[in-house]
């Protein structure tokens, strides 16, 4: 059996309730790629089940893993997933509805002397004139022992606002290593095109919280930081592994999650057009926001899923050995959709999609490569996985 018939015996239609709706996807299922000289199938072992909602995933130089749980805690866990001390030194963090401790990066200099920071986004309350609202804030802290120290916030989303949904919240390192920042809207739909607010956006900062030189500037002025926008819920970004280029899935409303390349400057037209439709609408194509196609006035995404969404979630090119039949892919987790999706790409065009391991039912929250071509995942149901073979 090719690998590509034994994922199509894994891939089963499953229905579960996330930001971004449910389903199993719809028609995107076209394999890909099939593996040559009879290579095995993938297949997924559990390497750790105890965690506590883990949100974001990061790997130290060492091979040792960072964890980030959504009620605050970030932990160590050994190279080979065994839990091994939770970290001190962390600020308060809001931990009510998607809110919570989300995404974390290392910096790209770590190891080097001053240099071992680790980067975290979370919920933060509000407090003066903005009590009861929250909002995404990263900061960092220097990795020493099992302490973060001299934590400093480096970005808070402006304004805070009511409501628990939508903060974004994954982070990139540039190769100038200049750091994204993902930000949603926060429910609320219109301040995506808002200039002055940095809700919806993509965010380009310094390591220390400072605005680069080169980032885009806009006709009227806005908000420092705003790297591109118009989006909605940002859950997967990972660089282009040639160009350097930033690419990010996002949630749609009832179907329309998208495939983007998040560029200078540019908006993605949320929430005027989407492929999606509003909440409670009839399955179809006649509800989708605004018509439906973006362009010209808006950015036209590389792929979406319709008619029912998979809210896309953490985000890899694939680069390894392992599975040499993957190369150049993307490889991206999903919540509603309980699966791994694998995305073929030509160039800028998005060839076919697979969905993977959708009978096992587990929040594919997010995923990074690990050295030796496996793929490391933690899940909503608390699992550190491995995807090898």
């Amino acid at each position: 059996m090719s690998v590509a018939e034994w994922m199509s015996t894994l891939a089963v239609a499953a229905a579960a309730v996330a930001c971004g709706g449910g389903g199993s996807g719809g028609e995107d299922t076209a394999v890909p790629s099939q593996p040559g000289g009879g290579a095995a199938a993938p297949t997924l072992q559990t390497l750790n089940s105890g965690l506590d909602r883990p949100w974001g995933l990061a790997q130290l130089p060492d091979g040792r893993l960072l964890v980030t749980q959504k009620g605050g805690a970030i932990v160590r866990l050994s190279a080979a997933g065994r839990t091994e001390a939770t970290l001190s030194g962390l600020p308060p963090v809001l931990d009510s509805g998607q809110g919570g401790l989300l995404g974390i990066a290392i910096d790209p200099d770590f190891g080097t002397a001053g240099s071992n920071w680790v980067y975290f986004a979370y919920a933060e309350a509000g407090s003066g004139s903005e009590a009861g609202k929250a909002g995404t804030t990263v900061a960092r802290g220097q990795l020493e022992g099992d302490a973060l120290t001299g934590v400093q916030v480096i970005f808070r989303q402006a304004p805070k606002v009511d409501g628990s949904g939508h903060y974004g919240s994954r982070l990139v390192f540039a190769r100038d290593k200049t750091l994204y920042i993902t930000t949603g809207e926060r429910m609320k739909g219109s301040p995506s095109q808002d200039l002055q607010q940095t809700l919806g956006k993509v965010i380009r900062v310094n390591r220390d919280g400072g605005i680069p030189s080169d980032n885009p500037s806009f006709a009227g002025g806005a908000r420092p930081g705003i790297w591109s926008y118009g989006h909605r819920n940002i859950q997967g970004a990972v660089l282009h592994p040639q160009t350097g280029e930033l690419w990010i899935t996002e949630h749609g409303p009832q179907g329309g999650d998208e495939l983007n390349i998040a560029r200078a400057g540019k908006n993605y037209g949320w929430p005027v057009k989407s492929y999606g439709c509003p909440y409670g609408s009839p399955v179809g194509d006649a509800c989708r926001i605004g018509g439906g196609t973006h362009a010209p006035t808006y950015v036209e995404p590389l792929t979406t899923w319709t008619p029912i969404s998979v809210a896309p979630a953490g985000l890899v090119f694939y680069t390894g050995s392992m599975f040499p039949e993957w190369r150049g892919q993307l490889i991206s987790g999903s919540l509603a959709g309980t699966a791994l999706w694998r995305i073929a790409i030509n160039g800028e065009t998005v060839t076919a999609k697979e969905k993977m391991f959708g009978d096992l039912g587990e929040r594919f929250r997010d995923l990074i490569q690990a050295r030796d071509g496996a793929l490391l995942i933690v899940t909503d149901g608390g699992k550190l996985m491995r995807l090898s073979r």
